[in-house]
């Protein structure tokens, strides 16, 4: 049967993928993910339904649910050509469809980044950003919601032999002048090594295409999973958004070496100059590695020569021996396509695959479970203090109305004289309240202020200016240093300062609680460590491109600006995540106060209507208290069915569902005698490369 054949016969989006070690836990985090966020929802209607959920809750548990449905899980291969990188994504990724997905023909493929998830609002397609975009100094998040500089594909995701045919695209090359690829980055006269071959017309080829986005419904692509398949050594350096943007956003980056050639001059280049930040959960495969099988010789010099390339990349890449992988993708891609056991297992894919799934989910899913436990335990406190003062005030009320059986319409008009006296003194905290909205208001901008993003810009710009205005760019390091020094000092006075406004607040509180009988109780101020956390994930990540090596590159003001544009943008997100924790968290307790001051004001006026009734009826007083008894006994059933709730969300969010399956065992898929199996590869858990 032919290639097409199959193609047309195998589903690329079955329901079932092939299940493997990385793609059955990706499948268990997936489905760990939709039901807590299943949970979660059932929480929010709940408290919905029931008039507890404020403002501050409601858009908590809307980011939670947000954040659960929307994750996505970025795995990114970077190679130099030919050395069967999109073969490797095919066999971990699209075995199921039957066929090659992603072009892996001999020579260059893969001429621009490419990734491949899913977004349900948009149809499935092929979006790819002309190479002209380069000269308008957008950066692709930018260029993202621009959707008319994209030209657009459609793809019949019903069938695999189309839908490969349309990712053939990604390979489109144009001629281009000297001056034109120059301005593009595709040409260097500092560096000529790096340079494309020159056409016989004087002209050189570049690709047609700066981005690539496939959406499609595949089922690996639909449980958040995105691919970033990267192009060669040329293309990278030429795109500043792919190297200071989307390599260090990865969640883990796997490179890809030829076992024939090891490590060549152009893949160290890559190592050493995009995949060396210790931020980074890198792997390193050894692909190929059926080409250095020789039929000719015993099978233990094959053995040790694979080995000895093992060890020998460890070396060169400073890596564990464990972090690589030697592998034949072409052979696991077979092995899967035909449901051959033998040819997976000689393979050796299974042990790739078995790191990444028993390392990488996991740390994604205790990230998720960490941010819902500190949700669900916020709003918890939150809610319950609500439901415990509403049933305080009924107790007073009906304690109240006891002490009216047997009492005359007199003794009615003083208890009516009492609440209406009691309204009076209760609404001269109106006063208090306003004062206290007018400082939390000035101490809040104070702290927005510091953590604002013109402040930022203010300054990652004279960050920037001091390496434009540095001899041969050897101060950018330094600069760079200095900029994330004064970027800590900032997130330290912001902290400082949502300290200073907590000890206000809890003074200005614990005032109105003493003298009008509030319950109200304010938060902690959240801990901005994280983001110092994030800041220096992001230091770590873009070091590299500051050093000697990278003073021609600093001193081409393209890739000056592109640096710029991409670090404020990762820059941005920590500190609009501070900003947005310490409003929330300010939000939180202007909005307690606003809740139970609205509470306190039904509650006399139910107070005031239920006597005013008793004096014109004397016989209510029992349906009255009886009123009071039922709404009491919903509160309690409340109180029952919200702690049920929050443990449903507990339980979900802590049930360890990734595992791998108790039928896997990296001991079952042994390489036969002819496969070398590296030193601990197989049989070891590889801790993440992280810093």
């Amino acid at each position: 049967m032919s290639e097409h054949d199959r193609g047309m016969t195998a589903p690329l989006l079955s329901d079932e993928p092939e299940h493997e070690p990385f793609v059955r836990s990706l499948d268990a985090l997936g489905r760990w993910r939709a039901a807590l966020e299943e949970r979660v929802r059932d929480l929010a209607r709940f408290l919905g339904e029931h008039g507890l959920l404020d403002e501050n809750a409601e858009g908590l548990l809307d980011s939670l649910r947000q954040r659960l449905a929307g994750e996505k899980l970025v795995v990114a291969f970077v190679a130099e050509f030919s050395r069967g990188k999109s073969e490797l994504i095919n066999a971990i990724f699209f075995a199921d469809a039957g066929r090659r997905i992603m072009p892996a023909s001999p020579g260059r493929t893969t001429m621009c980044p490419v990734e491949l998830g899913w977004e349900p609002e948009d149809v499935p397609g092929l979006a790819l950003l002309p190479i002209e975009t380069r000269l308008e100094g957008a950066s692709l998040a930018e260029l993202r919601g621009q959707p008319q500089l994209w030209h657009r594909e459609p793809i019949d995701v019903g069938d695999p032999a189309s839908f490969a045919h349309a990712l053939d695209a990604v390979r489109d090359v144009r001629s281009a002048s000297l001056d034109e690829a120059r301005q593009l980055g595709f040409w260097s006269d500092e560096q000529p090594a790096d340079n494309p071959p020159m056409l016989a017309d004087g002209q050189v080829e570049i690709p047609r295409w700066r981005h690539a986005l496939i959406n499609v419904p595949h089922p690996l692509l639909k449980r958040g999973l995105v691919v970033l398949d990267t192009p060669g050594l040329n293309a990278i350096g030429a795109e500043p958004e792919l190297t200071v943007g989307l390599l260090p956003s990865a969640h883990v980056v796997v490179f890809v070496l030829g076992a024939d050639t090891g490590v060549t001059r152009s893949d160290l280049e890559i190592w050493r100059d995009h995949l060396t930040s210790q931020a980074l959960t890198r792997y390193v495969v050894l692909n190929k590695i059926d080409a250095l099988v020789d039929p000719l010789s015993p099978p233990e010099h094959s053995l040790a020569q694979i080995a000895a390339q093992c060890e020998q990349v460890a070396r060169t890449l400073e890596l564990p021996t464990e972090r690589v992988f030697p592998l034949s993708a072409r052979q696991a891609l077979a092995g899967r396509v035909s449901g051959d056991a033998v040819a997976l297992a000689e393979s050796r894919l299974p042990a790739l695959e078995q790191a990444l799934a028993q390392q990488l989910l996991p740390e994604r899913r205790t990230v998720l479970e960490r941010m819902t436990l500190d949700a669900m335990a916020a709003i918890r406190e939150q809610v319950q203090r609500g439901l415990l003062d509403l049933r305080r005030q009924l107790a007073e009320q009906t304690q109240e109305l006891e002490g009216l059986r047997g009492k005359n319409g007199g003794k009615v008009q003083l208890l009516l004289q009492r609440v209406g006296a009691e309204t009076a003194e209760f609404e001269q905290c109106t006063a208090q309240i306003q004062a206290l909205r007018v400082v939390h208001a000035r101490s809040l901008k104070a702290a927005m202020t510091t953590l604002s993003g013109e402040a930022l810009r203010g300054h990652v710009d004279a960050m920037i200016g001091e390496i434009r205005d540095s001899f041969l760019k050897l101060g950018a390091r330094r600069s760079y240093t200095q900029l994330f020094d004064a970027l800590r000092a900032v997130l330290g006075m912001a902290q400082h300062q949502s300290g200073e406004l907590r000890e206000l607040l809890t003074a200005a509180c614990n005032r109105l609680n003493g003298e009008f009988g509030f319950s109200l109780m304010v938060p902690t101020e959240p801990d901005l460590a994280h983001c110092r956390d994030d800041l220096a994930l992001i230091e770590r990540n873009y070091v590299q491109y500051l050093g000697l090596t990278q003073a021609v590159r600093l001193a081409q003001p393209r890739f000056l600006e592109q640096f710029r544009r991409m670090l404020m943008s990762r820059l941005r997100v920590v500190f609009e995540g501070a900003s947005g924790e310490i409003e929330l968290w300010s939000r939180t307790v202007s909005g307690q106060i606003d809740a139970q001051l609205r509470e306190r004001r039904k509650a006399f006026k139910r107070r005031r209507e239920s006597l005013e009734r008793i004096r014109a009826a004397a016989g209510e007083l029992d349906t009255r208290l009886a009123e009071l008894q039922a709404q009491d006994q919903r509160l309690a059933t409340t109180e029952v069915r919200l702690q049920s709730l929050h443990d449903r969300v507990r339980r979900a969010a802590t049930r360890h569902e990734l595992a791998l399956p108790s039928d896997f065992s990296p001991l079952a898929v042994r390489p036969p005698a002819s496969v070398p199996e590296p030193a601990a590869a197989a049989s070891q858990v590889v801790t993440p490369d992280h810093a």
